[in-house]
């Protein structure tokens, strides 16, 4: 229990209250105590999704709905059914062509997702060595302000293996930090106290929030109007998360059947599954409205599906996720990896609405408006390492200028280049158009979190144009 003698900024990080510890949102009362301390938060998450996207040749008919990337300039582009879901969020949003990582260039995409964040010259066999991820080289710079220096998250969780990672973060000496895949166990280290005592308490409790009442009631009397109105915001959105945990750990507690799959049938309803990524989703925005971190990955899935858990494929209800992108040429192909790649999409596009409804509380924009949002693969047609499928969403006070279709490199204005195939003859041709190191904008991204460096993964200077 808080005493009501502490004052307003000691419980600024934390509400303890009998195996809970909540930590708070910011607020503008505990802004006003500290003018020294209210520096608006500067965020960044990568959303990463395994085997890339569909890029129907514009001779097929399904170029016209089915390619991921749009049609049309900078400002006048044309969404297709894939990316269409966040049409609401056009001026939000900024989709990049033309992007990849040298290195890469010729490693079979189900062996490149290690370096999406790095940059690194991993190669596709032999000898591997790593590199430090770009979310961790923001973590390292501010990681000291909260309470975790970063989030790490994806559906398989742990490290996966080399060239098969199950993590997007690496450290500064290139090793794979475990990412978590479990969503009650990311609540908990987020809210709840480790103590036996404190967790015999929390388990006769329906909710980890009766056990802050009294706490909250102590401090809301001594919080503005507006924060009052934020804490309830936050407690209400804790809630709801807290109460989606049971349904979306189903997925990850249930063990796949070791059974030989080319006979096996999954009618499972995508219902939890997708209830799974919304609650993965929501823990993320808890965590950057506490402001307990203000760095995420979240790898959606393994590249070629492996893994125990291909949560995407549940939550589609279209069968194993990597098949599809095997059977573009067959009846529906290019409408089911299509179908596949809009989910994507439509989930990402809720995290980005919820940060942008929420007003940051000193006045200065939305968290979305502070935030840079990137989601995207190291894969862009039937696995080939190049021209990566990236958009990001957010950023205006960092200064990033949304509303736009970016297309870099030369050669490849269509982004044709090894569209409509279906086989894995392609991954090794030769490379006929130029593209620019992604690294180029990882270093834009950093110099505007306020990192001073002017050069990531192999690659010197910023993205001209961002």
């Amino acid at each position: 229990m808080i005493r009501e003698k502490t004052p307003v900024w000691a419980r600024r990080r934390f509400l303890q209250g009998a195996g809970v510890a909540l930590s708070l949102p910011w607020m503008e009362t505990f802004s006003k105590e500290h003018s020294s301390e209210i520096a608006t938060p500067r965020r960044f998450v990568s959303i990463y999704h395994p085997d890339g996207v569909g890029l129907p040749l514009k001779s097929d008919p399904a170029w016209k709905d089915w390619s991921w990337f749009p049609r049309g300039g900078e400002r006048d582009f044309e969404l297709t059914k894939v990316l269409e879901v966040l049409e609401p969020l056009r001026d939000e949003i900024t989709i990049y062509s033309g992007l990849s990582h040298p290195g890469a260039r010729n490693v079979h995409g189900h062996s490149n997702a290690d370096q999406y964040l790095t940059g690194a010259v991993i190669g596709g066999h032999g000898p591997y060595k790593n590199t430090i991820s770009v979310d961790q080289v923001y973590a390292m710079h501010i990681g000291d302000s909260t309470r975790h220096a970063s989030l790490v998250m994806s559906t398989n969780g742990g490290v996966g293996g080399p060239r098969g990672a199950q993590t997007q973060s690496f450290n500064i000496e290139g090793r794979p930090i475990p990412a978590m895949n479990k969503p009650k166990e990311i609540f908990d280290m987020l809210f709840v106290t480790t103590s036996k005592e404190a967790a015999a308490r929390l388990s006769r409790s329906k909710s980890a929030l009766d056990m802050l009442i009294a706490s909250t009631r102590a401090l809301g009397r001594e919080l503005s109007s507006q924060d009052q109105q934020v804490l309830a915001q936050y407690l209400d959105a804790v809630r709801d998360t807290e109460l989606k945990l049971t349904k979306a750990q189903k997925w990850i507690d249930t063990p796949f059947p070791t059974v030989p799959t080319h006979r096996l049938t999954l009618d499972a309803e995508p219902k939890e599954a997708r209830l799974y990524f919304q609650t993965m989703y929501e823990l993320i925005y808890l965590a950057f409205m506490s402001d307990s971190t203000r760095v995420a990955t979240f790898q959606l899935g393994r590249e070629n599906g492996e893994g125990p858990h291909d949560l995407l494929s549940l939550a589609v209800g279209l069968g194993p996720a990597h098949g599809l992108t095997h059977a573009v040429k067959q009846p529906e192909g290019w409408k089911n990896l299509g179908t596949y790649n809009r989910y994507q999409a439509e989930e990402f596009s809720r995290f980005v609405v919820r940060l942008k409804e929420t007003p940051e509380p000193n006045g200065d924009g939305t968290m979305l408006d502070n935030t840079f949002a990137m989601h995207g693969s190291a894969s862009s047609s039937f696995h080939l390492s190049r021209n990566y499928p990236i958009l990001s969403a957010g950023g205006r006070n960092l200064g990033f200028t949304n509303g736009r279709y970016m297309k870099f490199g030369k050669g490849n204005e269509d982004n044709q280049a090894g569209a409509g195939i279906d086989t894995d003859a392609g991954w090794q041709g030769k490379l006929e158009v130029e593209e620019l190191p992604l690294s180029q904008l990882f270093v834009t991204v950093l110099q505007r979190l306020g990192v001073q460096t002017d050069r990531f993964g192999g690659a010197t200077g910023t993205l001209t144009g961002v």
